[in-house]
């Protein structure tokens, strides 16, 4: 099969790789439909995250059953299926408890931007449509596997209520889904942060009722004047980054909370601080696999649309070119087809 490998940072290549196999009774193999670039894939493409050997990249899909393991009986050859980019047995304590994130037998999906793909913990990963959905369903099936899913849990772990006044933090895909899921969960102002025209334009589409384009304690101030001087009920930090994370908590107000999905690089947070703050702090990987079933109908009905956020389409033989868009921010995220 074809597949990205990432040699070092600014080097994805698409090379020839073995096709996948069943290495376990719970595997299953998948043929992607769609697969993507994340944001969260430039952290190596940028040298921020470390690559001490060429490697396979990817951990969003959605496709087609090929193959099982003995023991996988939920999904079935020929099925379309969604799974999450954590891979979940669906069946130990933390999984029973919600946090599939955090199962047990975990594993995280790293070789999915390829034409096969095997998932582990098939049997509690995978959720399968009714029949096949139409091909202008699948950027947003897509986005269910990790952006969707990931901005649903910050809005959740923000404790955006209905009325309620949220801030989202990052105009990446996950923020900008994060938009999406505030006013599902009814909040009745929504103040994304983002300074591109192409994103605030989306994120109003989405949702979004105010636009800040100040960062740090300018942006913190802007969101106090649209706050009467108090903060947010809600905060969805999208980004990871140290000003990122103090912003968002910054942005809260008293007995508020900020959900936090942003994977951090080198964030510290003075616990001194956020004693005396009185705001909540909620993140970690998301447990996608918790929502999956209501996101997917979501979107089968037509409710919510996050394959908006996929502004560039590509062959995946040009997934360089995704990673090259999007880290130069002339894409907020590249779909690629193979």
């Amino acid at each position: 099969m074809r597949g990205a490998v990432i040699h070092a940072p600014g080097d994805v290549r698409f090379e020839t790789l073995a096709d996948p196999k069943i290495l376990e009774p719970t595997d299953a193999i998948i043929r992607t439909a769609v697969t993507c670039v994340c944001g969260s894939d430039l952290w190596p493409y940028r040298g921020l995250d470390t690559t001490d050997e060429a490697h396979p990249m990817g951990h969003e899909y959605v496709g087609f059953v090929e193959e099982v393991g003995s023991e996988v009986t939920a999904v079935r050859p020929g099925q379309f299926v969604v799974g999450s980019f954590a891979t979940s047995d669906n069946t130990c304590a933390n999984c029973r408890n919600g946090w599939q994130s955090n199962c047990l037998n975990r594993e995280f999906m790293t070789t999915c931007q390829a034409d096969y793909v095997r998932i582990p913990n098939a049997q509690g990963t995978l959720v399968a449509t009714d029949g096949h959905p139409a091909e202008d369903f699948l950027p947003s099936l897509l986005a269910v596997s990790d952006v969707m899913g990931t901005g649903w849990y910050a809005a959740l772990a923000a404790e955006v209520k209905p009325g309620s006044t949220a801030v989202v933090v990052g105009d990446g895909a996950v923020g900008l889904c994060g938009v999406i899921a505030a006013k599902e969960l009814g909040a009745e102002r929504i103040i994304a942060m983002s300074r591109h025209a192409s994103r605030q334009k989306l994120a109003r589409e989405f949702g979004a009722t105010d636009i800040v384009t100040e960062r740090g304690e300018e942006g913190v101030a802007r969101v106090k004047d649209l706050t009467d001087g108090i903060g947010a009920d809600a905060v969805l930090e999208c980004v990871g980054t140290t000003q990122a994370i103090q912003q968002a908590l910054h942005s809260a107000r008293p007995g508020g909370n900020v959900g936090f999905v942003g994977v951090p690089h080198e964030v510290a947070i003075d616990g001194q601080e956020l004693f005396f703050s009185h705001v909540g702090l909620r993140g970690g990987p998301a447990p996608v696999r918790r929502y999956l079933p209501d996101l997917i109908n979501l979107v089968l009905t037509g409710r919510i649309n996050p394959g908006k956020v996929f502004d560039l389409t590509l062959p995946l033989e040009q997934v360089a070119e995704g990673y090259k868009a999007m880290d130069e921010r002339r894409a907020i995220k590249a779909l690629l087809k193979p």
